[in-house]
C-alpha cells in the first residue's frame, strides 16, 4: 500500500503555447503508461538524461520508478488525454534538505514549456516534505536543461567536473522567481485565449435545419459576419445546411478544425468533447444549456466536461454561453446567437450571462459603440474574467475592458491582475450581488462594500447598472483622462446647466460658473465659449438644445473641432436625445462608421454625462498616484510571530510557551486538568493584565470553537512593533486604585469585555486620584451589572481620535485589513472600509482617507489633527502580519487611540484558525 500524496499536487495547468495539461504524482498503476512514453523518446532525449545509451526501460526499472513514497522520492507527470508526455522527480540525498532533480519531456511535446510549469509544481512539494535544494547533474550539451534551471528565477550555481555540469538550485522563494512565474502564466493564459478568439476554422455541431435553431443560428451568424476561414456545420442526419456542406461527425471533416461550437442537448456533450480531442480541435464553445445550473446531476456533468476537455489541452467557453466574438478584419467571427454584432471598435466586452448577452451587444450597437472582442461565459466553467483580463492585456486592439460579473473564480487573482492592467487599460465592472447556482464560484466572506473598496484598491471602475457600464465606457474609449476634477459647462439651457452644476458639485467634483449662452447660440458661440473655458478647467460639459429641431451639424462640428483642439476630455448632452445616447463622431475617411479617439460622447441628461465623469475623474486620480512598494519596516519578527500561533493552536499559552509547558506538568501533577484553559479569578486580578497573552474564547478562557481558538493579539502584535497598552483586571475598587497607582496616574476604568467597546458609556476616563477610581468603578459595576469585570489602563493622551483596525482573512481573497472610527455612530453607519494585504504605504494612507469620516483626522469640524503617519505606519504592520499568518482568521485592535504624537492601542483579539487549503494565487501556477 503506498501512501497517500496530497490532493492540492494535483492541478490543471496551461502550457505556454496555450494548451493544458493535467499535472500529478506517478503511481504504481502508471507502468504501460511510463512504457509507452519512453518508446516515444528520442535517443538524444534519452541519452541527456541517462548519459548513455538505454534503449528500453527494465522491469526493474519501472517499478523503481512508478513506486515513490511522496517524501524522500516524488515524481510528477504531465498527461495530455491519456499519455504521459513529461515527468519530474526528486530523490533526497545528504543532507537531508537536498534532493537531486532530473526531468525528461517528449520530443513532439518540447518547448511547450511542459518542464517549466512541472518544476514548479515540484519545487512546491519539495518545499513542503523540507526540501530546500536542487542538485542536478548535466550535460554540457543540454542547453534545454540547464536554461530552465536558469531561467526558473531561483539563485542557481554551476560547476563542471568530470564532463558533468552539476547545477544547484536553492529553492528559496524570491522577487526575481515570482516574476518567472507571473510572467509564465500571463503569456499562457493569453494564448490559450489568443487561440480561441482567432480560429482558422469552426464547426458547428448540432446545426440543423431547424429554423430558430440554437446551431443553425451559430452557424447563419457566421456566414452572415463573413468569417475569414472554413465552416463546417455537423449533423448527423443532413447533407448541408444554410446551403453550405454538412458532415456526419466531426472527425470526417477534412480539414482541420481550431474551434468548435456545440449545440446539441447536455447529454450528448461529453461524447462529442471526446470526438473533438481526437480531431485536435483547439477550443470548445458549448452553448447548451443543462449543466450545472440545472442541479447536482447537471453539475457533475459539467465538472466531467471541463476534466475530459483540460486532459486534452483544450479550453471551454461556457456552458450555458451566448458564445464568443472577433470583429479583427482578419478574422470576423461571430461564433455567438446574436444577430446583431457591434462593429469595430477599442472595447473588449466579458459577460458571464448569457441570457443578458444578446441585449447587451444591442446596446453597444445602439449608442455606436464598436467591440474589439466579446466572450460570453455562461456557467465559467472554464474560461473565466481573469483569462481575458490576461488576454486584453497584450491585444493591441483593446483599449477598454468591460466586465459583467456575476461570480469571481479567484478574486485574489483577480485584484492582482486588475491593479497591473489598469495602469494601462481602464477596467469597468458592474459586479452582481448574487450568484448563479451553475458558476463554479467561492462564497465570498466579505460584505459587497468591502469589495468596493477592493475594487478601487485595484483600480477597477465600478458601477452599479449596465447603463453607467456604457456610459463609462464610451468616456474611455473615446476622450482623453481628465487631469483633475476641475469641470467647465457650457449650454444654452439655463435649467440644464444648473442641473449640471449641482451633479458635478454633487459627485465629488469641482464645476466652475456655467455659461449659459442663451437659446438662440450656435456653432460660432459654442465654439468660442469652449475655447475660453477648457483653458481654465480639466474637462468640459456641452449642452446644445436646440429651440427648433433641425440641421445641427455645424455645432456639432464646432464642439468635435474646439475638443480635438484642446486635448481634454469633452462630453455632450446633444439635441436634447432622450433615448440612447449618441456619438459626435469623427471617421477615418469615407466608408467608415465607426467612432474613433476624439469622439464626443453624448448623453441623455447633464446628470448621466456627469456621473460617468466622476468615474473617470476618479480613476485617472488613481492611475496618477504611484503604484508603491512594500515599505521596509523595521521591528517584524515573522518567525516569532508563526511560533505564537503554532503554540496557540496546539493549546499553550501564546505569551510564554515555557511557562505554559511547566504549568501543564504542575496541573497534571496536582490532577487539575490541562493547560491552556486560562487564568483563575485569583490570578486575573491586578497581577494578570486583559493584555497578557493567555489563550481564551469567553469568560473561562476556553478557546476552541470548532476549529477556531480566540487569543488575545498581544504578544502577536509585538512581533510585528505594535504595542497593546495593558489592561489590569481588577475585583473590587480597591484592586482597581492599587492597580492605577501602580501604573501612573492619569487613568481610565472601563469593562474588560471587548464587547462593551462598541457601547456608549462603558468607560471613565480622566481618572487622577483614588476616590475618583472608586467612584468610577462604582459607577460602571452598577451599569454593567455584577460578574462584569473591570479593567484599569493607562489614559492616552488627550484629545484623540479612536478608530478601529482589523483583520479578515477571506478563504479567496486571503488577508483583508478594515479601518474604521470607533465612535458609535461609525459603528452604526457601518463606515468601514477595506484594503488586501499586504499593504504599500500608498495603500494605508487610501485607506484612512476613504472613511467618510476620515476630516475627523485631519482637523476639520472642530477636532484637531492627529498623527495619521503614525495610524497608517500601524496599517502597513498590521497588513504584513495579515499577509504572513493565514491562520489568524479574525483580528481587531479595539480601539486605537490616535493622538496629536501616535497611536495607542488599548486592546486587541485574535481569532486562530488551522490552514487546511492554501489559496488560489499562492503556489505554481494552476488552473482554478
Amino acid at each position: 500500500m503506498h501512501p497517500q500524496y496530497p490532493a492540492h499536487w494535483e492541478a490543471d495547468v496551461v502550457l505556454s503555447d496555450g494548451g493544458t495539461a493535467h499535472v500529478r504524482p506517478i503511481r504504481p498503476d502508471d507502468a504501460d503508461m511510463l512504457r509507452s512514453f519512453y518508446s516515444r523518446l528520442s535517443a538524444e532525449s534519452i541519452y541527456f538524461r541517462y548519459f548513455g545509451p538505454r534503449p528500453r526501460l527494465t522491469d526493474k526499472d519501472v517499478v523503481w520508478f512508478t513506486n515513490v513514497d511522496y517524501d524522500n522520492r516524488v515524481a510528477l507527470i504531465a498527461t495530455i488525454g491519456t499519455e504521459m508526455v513529461a515527468v519530474v522527480r526528486y530523490d533526497r540525498v545528504q543532507p537531508r534538505d537536498h534532493a537531486e532533480v532530473a526531468f525528461l519531456v517528449e520530443d513532439a511535446h518540447q518547448g511547450r514549456g511542459v518542464a517549466a510549469v512541472l518544476m514548479e509544481h515540484l519545487r512546491a512539494a519539495a518545499r513542503e516534505r523540507g526540501i530546500k535544494t536542487f542538485i542536478a547533474d548535466v550535460l554540457p550539451g543540454n542547453h534545454r536543461m540547464m536554461g530552465l534551471f536558469r531561467q526558473a528565477g531561483y539563485t542557481a550555481q554551476s560547476q563542471f567536473e568530470d564532463g558533468v555540469v552539476r547545477m544547484t538550485l536553492d529553492l528559496s522563494s524570491t522577487e526575481t522567481a515570482l516574476e518567472v512565474r507571473l510572467a509564465r502564466e500571463h503569456r499562457a493564459e493569453a494564448r490559450s485565449i489568443g487561440r480561441l478568439l482567432t480560429p482558422e476554422s469552426v464547426a458547428v455541431i448540432g446545426a440543423s435545419r431547424e429554423p430558430g435553431g440554437i446551431g443553425q443560428t451559430v452557424l447563419r451568424n457566421l456566414l452572415a459576419a463573413d468569417f475569414t476561414g472554413p465552416v463546417y456545420p455537423v449533423h448527423r442526419h443532413v447533407r448541408a445546411v444554410a446551403g453550405v456542406r454538412a458532415y456526419r461527425s466531426v472527425s470526417a471533416i477534412d480539414g482541420e478544425v481550431d474551434l468548435a461550437v456545440l449545440a446539441v442537448p447536455a447529454a450528448g456533450v461529453l461524447e462529442l468533447v471526446e470526438e473533438c480531442a481526437e480531431k485536435g480541435v483547439k477550443g470548445l464553445v458549448v452553448v447548451s444549456s443543462g449543466f450545472g445550473e440545472t442541479g447536482p446531476e447537471g453539475r457533475a456533468r459539467q465538472e466531467e466536461l471541463v476534466r475530459i476537455a483540460r486532459a486534452y489541452g483544450i479550453r471551454v467557453v461556457g456552458p450555458n454561453c451566448l458564445g464568443i466574438a472577433n470583429t479583427d478584419p482578419a478574422v470576423r467571427l461571430n461564433a455567438t446567437l446574436a444577430a446583431t454584432l457591434p462593429g469595430r471598435g477599442r472595447v473588449g466586452f466579458f459577460s458571464q450571462s448569457g441570457a443578458l448577452g444578446t441585449a447587451l451587444l444591442q446596446r453597444v450597437a445602439q449608442r455606436g459603440m464598436g467591440i474589439s472582442t466579446f466572450v460570453s461565459a455562461g456557467n465559467r466553467a472554464d474560461v473565466s474574467g481573469n483569462d481575458l483580463l490576461q488576454y486584453w492585456e497584450e491585444d493591441p486592439a483593446t483599449d477598454v475592458i468591460l466586465l459583467y460579473l456575476e461570480s469571481i473564480g479567484n478574486p485574489r487573482k483577480f485584484t492582482r491582475l486588475a491593479r497591473r492592467i489598469s495602469r494601462s487599460k481602464p477596467i469597468v465592472v458592474v459586479k452582481s450581488r448574487g450568484v448563479p447556482g451553475g458558476h463554479r464560484a467561492p462564497v465570498l466572506g466579505l460584505p459587497d462594500t468591502a469589495l468596493s473598496s477592493l475594487f478601487a484598491q485595484a483600480g477597477v471602475i465600478r458601477v452599479d447598472d449596465l447603463v453607467q457600464l456604457f456610459d463609462v465606457a464610451q468616456l474611455l474609449a473615446h476622450q482623453p483622462l481628465p487631469a483633475g476634477p476641475r469641470v467647465g459647462v457650457v449650454g444654452n439651457s439655463d435649467a440644464l446647466t444648473l442641473l449640471a452644476e449641482e451633479a458635478c458639485a454633487g459627485a465629488g467634483l469641482q464645476p466652475g460658473v456655467p455659461v449659459n449662452l442663451g437659446a438662440r447660440a450656435g456653432a460660432a458661440e459654442f465654439a468660442a465659449a469652449l475655447r475660453s473655458v477648457l483653458p481654465e478647467v480639466d474637462a468640459a460639459v456641452a449642452i446644445y438644445m436646440p429651440p427648433i429641431p433641425g440641421d445641427c451639424r455645424e455645432v456639432a462640428e464646432a464642439l468635435l473641432e474646439v475638443a480635438q483642439e484642446s486635448g481634454k476630455p469633452v462630453l455632450a448632452t446633444f439635441q436634447g436625445a432622450l433615448g440612447m445616447p449618441v456619438e459626435l463622431r469623427v471617421t477615418d475617411g469615407p466608408g467608415d462608421d465607426s467612432p474613433q479617439r476624439g469622439s464626443i460622447p453624448s448623453y441623455p441628461a447633464p446628470e448621466e454625462a456627469v456621473r460617468a465623469l466622476a468615474h473617470v475623474v476618479r480613476y485617472a486620480q488613481w492611475r496618477r498616484q504611484p503604484p508603491g512598494t512594500l515599505p521596509s519596516v523595521e521591528g517584524i519578527d515573522t518567525a516569532a510571530a508563526r511560533e505564537i500561533v503554532a503554540a496557540a493552536l496546539a493549546g499553550k499559552n501564546a505569551a510564554d510557551k515555557d511557562a505554559a509547558d511547566k504549568d501543564a506538568a504542575d496541573k497534571d501533577a496536582a490532577g487539575e486538568g490541562a493547560a491552556g484553559e486560562g487564568t483563575s479569578d485569583e490570578s486575573a486580578a491586578v497581577e494578570g493584565t486583559v493584555g497578557g497573552g493567555a489563550v481564551g474564547g469567553g469568560a473561562d478562557g476556553r478557546g476552541a470553537l470548532g476549529e477556531e481558538r480566540e487569543i488575545d493579539a498581544t504578544a502577536l502584535l509585538a512581533c510585528y512593533g505594535i504595542e497593546v497598552w495593558p489592561a489590569y483586571v481588577a475585583a473590587d475598587a480597591e484592586e482597581a486604585v492599587a492597580a492605577a497607582e501602580r501604573i501612573g496616574w492619569p487613568v481610565v476604568v472601563k469593562s474588560a469585555d471587548p464587547e462593551d467597546a462598541r457601547r456608549a458609556g462603558t468607560v471613565r476616563i480622566g481618572l487622577t486620584e483614588p476616590a475618583g477610581v472608586r467612584q468610577a468603578y462604582a459607577d460602571l459595576a452598577a451599569l454593567l451589572g455584577p460578574g462584569t469585570p473591570l479593567a484599569v489602563q493607562r489614559m492616552a493622551p488627550q484629545p484623540s481620535v479612536p478608530t478601529v483596525v482589523g483583520v479578515t482573512q477571506d478563504r479567496y481573497f486571503g488577508g483583508v485589513v478594515t479601518f474604521g472610527l470607533g465612535e458609535v455612530t461609525a459603528r452604526l453607519l457601518g463606515d468601514q472600509a477595506y484594503r488586501l494585504a499586504p499593504l504599500t504605504a500608498e495603500d494605508a494612507a487610501g485607506l484612512v482617507r476613504s472613511v467618510r469620516a476620515a476630516p475627523l483626522l485631519f482637523g476639520e469640524y472642530g477636532y484637531q489633527a492627529v498623527a495619521v503617519e503614525a495610524l497608517e505606519d500601524l496599517l502597513v504592520r498590521v497588513g504584513l502580519l495579515a499577509d504572513a499568518l493565514p491562520e489568524v482568521a479574525r483580528m481587531d485592535l479595539d480601539q486605537v487611540l490616535v493622538g496629536a504624537s501616535g497611536v495607542a492601542v488599548l486592546g486587541a483579539r485574535a481569532v486562530l484558525r488551522p490552514v487546511t487549503a492554501l489559496r488560489p494565487d499562492v503556489g505554481p501556477r494552476r488552473l482554478s
